[in-house]
């Protein structure tokens, strides 16, 4: 039982719940973070690529980063091999443990309070205050605040506890960490039958280590346990049955991501790239975003739905757009068999469509929407209209 009463509690301290508590913490606001695990970051299922630009407005050390990249090397069903380049670096691969630390290190030093091995079971919204109930070994505890940030990752139950609704589409995410000789770039494998629905990659953090993941739509623990056996015989990869982590990736948004005296940002409120299942760099936004809503709303006393109602307005005019798109793409691509995977492939190495996308003023390793729509601007309906189906509002776009 916690005798403490906050202005806000935020529940999950992932790098979107503990930025959350950094800035409302740094604003003068009483915080504290109901984590579930022992400390941030720990036994996660993340690759941990994220722009320099994400990086940057994090405002932490760069000695959580464990590589940069501009480069990738995209693999088609078949083995033919696409490399991408720029002069400019794209991505830095970051330290998840040392990154969520970090984050929650600053929310610590402006006073935020941290409450870790505290799985939060059930929230209720009073006329005056947020009740949270909370279990920890062998004990179980109340909390109190005049409103709850819920940043708990993709936990379907509480939100729909909470009268939000629950996002129903999703994916599955697995990933281990393992020895490799021979790889120092990012490389990319594209098919349905490695990764339905999805890809994999082999993403090397050291001279001799990697992250070697899969997303699919299911089994994806299986999937992945098959390409790590062709990446130990083609020798790749020398470590045998790794650790494997897995992780459930929204797809899609939650009905609604207010209510009274409550906001819902991150992973639990679907702000995840559908086109790569990143949510680190759309989770920031939406923390950003929830801590200016909040922190006007406790200034004027008014914590009602209608009040913060504005907070889902801001950031589904931010990301909205992206998340749509990036849906569509992913449903089109789910239905592509690998022959046709191999068809778009030879297109874009054989007309320079890859090339010339990437010296286009639209493209971004953070913003895909408006790089999709340049695509059909350069002529890609047209080269790919006897394998594609565009809908038609993206043909007006165009």
């Amino acid at each position: 039982m916690s005798s403490e009463f906050y202005d806000i509690i935020v529940v999950g301290a992932g790098p979107a719940g503990s930025y959350a508590a950094y800035k409302l913490a740094s604003l003068g606001h009483r915080v504290a973070v109901l984590e579930q695990k022992q400390a941030p970051g720990i036994d996660i299922c993340c690759t941990g690529i994220i722009s320099p630009e994400c990086f940057d407005s994090f405002g932490i050390a760069p000695d959580v980063i464990l590589t940069r990249a501009n480069s990738a090397k995209f693999l088609s069903p078949l083995g033919k091999s696409l490399r991408l380049e720029t002069e400019k670096v794209q991505a830095y691969v970051i330290d998840r443990v040392s990154f969520d630390q970090a984050i929650a290190a600053k929310a610590k030093a402006q006073g935020a309070d941290y409450f870790f091995s505290s799985r939060v079971t059930d929230i209720v919204i009073n006329r005056d205050w947020a009740q949270i109930e909370a279990l920890y070994p062998g004990s179980r505890g109340i909390f109190n605040a005049r409103a709850v940030i819920v940043a708990s990752g993709f936990k379907p139950k509480l939100s729909q506890r909470l009268g939000l609704g629950r996002i129903t589409n999703f994916a599955i995410g697995a990933q281990a960490e393992v020895e490799t000789q021979g790889i120092d770039e990012v490389e990319i494998y594209l098919s349905q039958e490695i990764a339905p629905g999805f890809f994999a990659w082999l993403v090397p953090t050291s001279e001799n280590k990697a992250l070697a993941g899969v997303i699919s739509s299911s089994h994806a623990k299986l999937h992945l346990g098959k390409l790590l056996d062709d990446f130990f015989y083609q020798g790749k990869v020398i470590s045998r049955e790794p650790e494997i982590r897995q992780k459930t990736i929204p797809l899609g948004t939650l009905a609604r991501t207010y209510g009274d005296r409550v906001l819902v940002i991150g992973d639990a409120a679907g702000q995840v790239k559908p086109t790569t299942g990143g949510g680190i760099y759309f989770g920031h936004l939406g923390a950003q975003m929830a801590a200016g809503v909040l922190h006007q709303a406790l200034v004027n006393g008014d914590l009602s739905a209608t009040c913060l109602s504005c907070y889902e307005k801001e950031w589904k005019a931010k990301m909205g757009k992206e998340i749509f798109l990036g849906c569509w793409v992913r449903r089109l691509y789910a239905r592509l068999s690998d022959q046709r995977i191999e068809q778009i492939f030879h297109i874009v190495d054989s007309d320079g469509i890859a090339e010339s996308l990437l010296k286009s003023p639209d493209f971004s390793f953070d913003w895909h929407g408006n790089l999709i729509l340049a695509a059909l601007k350069h002529g890609m309906t047209r080269q790919f209209s006897k394998i594609l189906h565009f809908p038609e509002e993206l043909k007006a776009k165009s």
